[in-house]
């Protein structure tokens, strides 16, 4: 059963530290200035509420993939500044999130102090989910609360290994709104109920690929997951990205969808490339052209035209996940 933050009200907390993980991976313009901080707005309710509480509210975020060290570009320093803010308070920026500063600053400030830690990615043990790291990032703490929707499906230390030393825990008001909206949207749904389903892996999506079989009328895959897809019905896809350890269970899940009547969408064509870098040559074709030195990289326009039609009639429509490559160094 998950707790939510709302019922800490009333409970005598003044002083207590509560570790919140939070989003705050923002996008950032070429001076580091935030373009878009409706990440950090949506997480205010979360922070306001245990501030009511006279709680210690230590935020913690990851920012960028830095790959387990320290890149400035990635710092969370212009989140601080914006979050008091949006506060209307100070914030006690750190950093580091782990430590003996850490602890010092916890040992020393007054219950309803807002402090955020430096981000998590800059060690290595935060997506390894080390048990040491996760153990250090309890330290001090006494409570955990869990308002990073958009990772909570990340098996990394400040989401699943924290919680191992850190017993009283909590959901914030994020995640209890998003949860909400999937009730709705999977328990009660209008139809015709469409998914569309992105990204790079069918394996990180096997689950959810499955369990929508039994609840939608349609299933749009896109992204590079689709090539496994594709494979699976004997299309050479060039060097696109294909986990071949799951054709067969790529291709069992197309067969399950078609077996219990749900309409299966694949892309028809591609935005092919030779590399994956911001100066690849590339070219739309159809997916089973794709030369043998390219990778499909993007959804077509054919595709585009496709998967919009088959949106025109849906009442609910659950979305997961890119339908192409965005995550490309410059």
């Amino acid at each position: 059963m998950i707790c939510f933050v709302d019922e800490l009200k009333n409970q005598d907390l003044e002083g207590k530290k509560a570790f919140v993980r939070v989003d705050f991976n923002v996008p950032l313009d070429d001076s580091g200035n935030i373009t878009d901080d409706v990440r950090i707005r949506r997480v205010l309710p979360t922070i306001n509420a245990l501030l009511d509480e006279d709680l210690v509210v230590v935020i913690a975020s990851h920012m960028g993939r830095p790959k387990g060290s320290v890149v400035p570009k990635f710092s969370l320093a212009p989140v601080a500044k914006r979050l008091s803010r949006l506060l209307k308070k100070d914030v006690v920026f750190l950093s580091d999130c782990i430590g003996s500063s850490v602890r010092k600053t916890l040992d020393e400030v007054a219950p309803g102090t807002v402090i955020l830690l430096e981000n998590l990615r800059f060690y290595p043990g935060e997506t390894s989910n080390d048990p040491e790291f996760s153990r250090a990032l309890a330290e001090g703490m006494d409570l955990y609360v869990n308002d990073a929707f958009a990772t909570a499906h990340r098996a990394h230390a400040s989401v699943v290994g924290i919680t191992e030393y850190l017993p009283h825990r909590f959901a914030g008001f994020l995640m209890k709104d998003e949860l909400n909206y999937f009730h709705r949207a999977l328990d009660n749904p209008l139809r015709p109920v469409v998914a569309i389903v992105g990204g790079a892996k069918v394996s990180s999506k096997l689950g959810a690929l499955e369990n929508l079989i039994n609840r939608v009328d349609k299933i749009v895959v896109g992204g590079a997951m689709a090539f496994t897809f594709l494979k699976a019905m004997g299309f050479g896809l060039g060097k696109s990205l294909v986990e071949d350890d799951m054709v067969e269970q790529a291709g069992r899940i197309f067969q399950q969808a078609i077996d219990k009547g749900v309409r299966f969408y694949l892309p028809v064509d591609c935005v092919a490339g030779n590399r994956m870098t911001p100066d690849a040559d590339t070219k739309v074709m159809p997916v089973q052209e794709i030369p043998k030195d390219w990778m499909g990289l993007d959804i077509g326009p054919a595709t585009t035209t496709l998967f919009n039609e088959v949106l025109q009639n849906a009442k609910t429509i659950i979305w997961n996940g890119p339908m192409g490559a965005f995550e490309i160094d410059a």
